[in-house]
């Protein structure tokens, strides 16, 4: 038996998901997913309208998208270029199937610039699939025709094989929270540390618990 412990809009967590966070272990779609749902219903509503958190399922589905028709079928609902900055959680799985990929990267669209950055917390490993995605999103966001730049921007590194996941959503969380003071999302490399990741991870713990009321 794998009870659910906590579904929340559109992500359903259940005891083998949440079990993930309390380490050491690699997160899947589902706490990520969550994350990021998390962020846009209440974290950072403030930015609502402006900001957008692509999951990990439909950032899968945009990478291996057969055509631009198909992309722009499926997101027309989000209104993708009225956004400002649009966060998307790249998986290093090549495969159709959603499940799969051993890495998590942050690619975050930003519309001022017309470019999208890159956080990758193993140095680019990500590249690849990060302007996949980018590129099956150049023509929807900005018409037929018009190319965007991929930039590897800086970013804390990880000290192990697990905690990509983490860090994507460590990363979308100092980002959205640098908005507040100032127009620009920045991240220093410094922020993020092997105890910042430990405590993150048991604070997303209390988060989930809270929110099944327990």
């Amino acid at each position: 038996m794998d009870p659910v412990v906590l579904s929340y809009h559109d992500s359903l967590l259940r005891r083998s998901d949440v079990a993930l966070l309390r380490g050491p272990h690699w997160l899947n779609d589902q706490v990520i997913g969550f994350a990021f749902e998390y962020f846009a219903a209440e974290r950072f509503t403030a930015l609502s309208g402006a900001a957008c958190f692509i999951s990990p399922e439909v950032t899968h589905f945009i990478k291996c998208a057969t055509s631009p028709q198909e992309v722009a079928t499926f997101l027309a609902p989000l209104e993708l270029p009225a956004r400002r900055w649009i966060f998307l959680a790249v998986n290093d799985n090549r495969h159709h199937a959603a499940a799969g990929g051993s890495h998590w990267s942050l690619l975050l669209y930003r519309a001022d610039e017309r470019r999208f950055s890159h956080y990758d917390s193993q140095a680019g490993c990500n590249s690849p699939d990060a302007r996949r995605v980018a590129g099956q999103l150049e023509s929807f966001l900005l018409g037929a025709g018009r190319r965007v730049s991929v930039v590897e921007e800086p970013c804390p590194a990880q000290h192990n094989s697990y905690d990509c996941g983490m860090y994507v959503i460590c990363n979308t969380e100092l980002l959205c929270e640098s908005v507040g003071t100032g127009d620009t999302p920045r991240l220093g490399t410094d922020t993020i540390t092997q105890d910042y990741i430990t405590r993150k991870r048991a604070e997303w713990c209390r988060l989930i618990q809270s929110l099944a009321g327990g």
